[in-house]
């Protein structure tokens, strides 16, 4: 009965580890890696070039650092990134929110760069 006991818990343990590594998990943040990260920086590149057509600033990718996807009614990306503004770069946050399904208001765009006080918060 001891030795059954240790078995599923052992087990227990270690589908939880499993699970917690999944980035399909509602809710739960994974970091993106390979094919799915080049699609985030392509991604992320397409909104910042959208956000300057809609009176943002027009930023650059300089540096991606870091880029999570998570699942919340829609997909949000957080790109922890280097990104240059009138040629000045910055270490930034930028989020990412798309809801694909909504026909307007379906994309929201967060940056929040470090000792700059600006913020942008965009949707479209």
């Amino acid at each position: 009965m001891f030795n059954s006991s240790i078995f599923y818990l052992t087990l227990f343990a270690l589908v939880c580890s499993i699970l917690a590594r999944s980035h399909h998990l509602n809710g739960a943040p994974g970091e993106l890696s390979g094919v799915e990260l080049n699609k985030a920086v392509e991604s992320l590149q397409a909104t910042l070039a959208k956000l300057a057509t809609v009176d943002g600033p027009s930023y650059t990718v300089t540096k991606v650092l870091k880029v999570t996807r998570q699942l919340v009614a829609g997909y949000l990306e957080k790109f922890t990134v280097e990104l240059t503004k009138d040629d000045v770069t910055q270490q930034c946050v930028v989020q990412i929110w798309t809801q694909l399904w909504l026909k307007e208001n379906g994309t929201n765009i967060k940056i929040n760069c470090e000792g700059d006080d600006t913020k942008v918060d965009k949707t479209w």
